[in-house]
């Protein structure tokens, strides 16, 4: 479920109503420096889709009526997430996207969810503040692989997190990335390395978090 703390919420942003023109649009654009704007209808609850600095200044450049309504250059009008959306489905929608819009239960617009925010809860899961290694660790992607590498690792230390990799159909090799807790020796990670490569899981990178 996507956190409503992650999303910037509608009172502080700055947005355009459908009824404005682009000339009015583009003034918006230029005096809050954002290079996107969410576009709302006139009663502030609908999202209709969102107006870009440089398609407006396309239009300008070819002569184009800056009278025209803003809904005239409208885009990514059906890209928008709600606030119960699975992650997956988040980070698929965002990806070609500065921003993306959020919906509440009742469909109206909630906020937007930034790149760069989405980026600081991926980093969070990381655990870099906490870790000390990060091993890749590679496997043949066989079934129990993931617990018996875990299996290695708890037998020296905690897990502070665990992202998989290369889990597409048809991968011959999986990468799992392992952070380690803070208090994990140079000496332990040796431990740890050996037990892996005994076990035939190859550790194929160590990051050092604390350098």
């Amino acid at each position: 479920m996507l956190l409503k703390t992650l999303v910037k919420p509608k009172q502080v942003l700055t947005t355009v109503r459908e009824d404005v023109t682009l000339a009015e649009a583009l003034e918006t654009l230029e005096t809050s420096g954002y290079r996107c704007v969410p576009v709302l209808d006139t009663t502030g609850k609908i999202f209709r889709g969102n107006i870009y600095k440089m398609h407006i200044y396309r239009h300008k450049s070819r002569g184009g009526d800056m009278n025209l309504p803003v809904t005239h250059l409208l885009k990514n009008a059906t890209k928008f997430i709600t606030v119960n959306s699975a992650f997956f489905n988040v980070f698929f929608s965002i990806r070609d996207l500065p921003f993306i819009a959020v919906l509440d239960e009742n469909n109206y617009f909630y906020g937007i969810l930034t790149h760069n925010h989405l980026l600081e809860m991926l980093s969070q899961s990381w655990n870099f503040n906490v870790g000390s290694y990060v091993l890749t660790v590679v496997s043949a992607g066989e079934r129990g692989d993931l617990v018996d590498m875990a299996k290695v690792i708890t037998k020296y230390t905690s897990i502070a997190s665990c992202i998989t990799l290369d889990v597409q159909q048809g991968e011959l090799v999986h990468r799992t990335l392992f952070t380690l807790p803070a208090d994990v020796s140079h000496e332990k990670l040796e431990r740890i390395v050996a037990s892996l490569e005994r076990k035939n899981f190859r550790v194929s990178e160590i990051e050092d978090l604390q350098a």
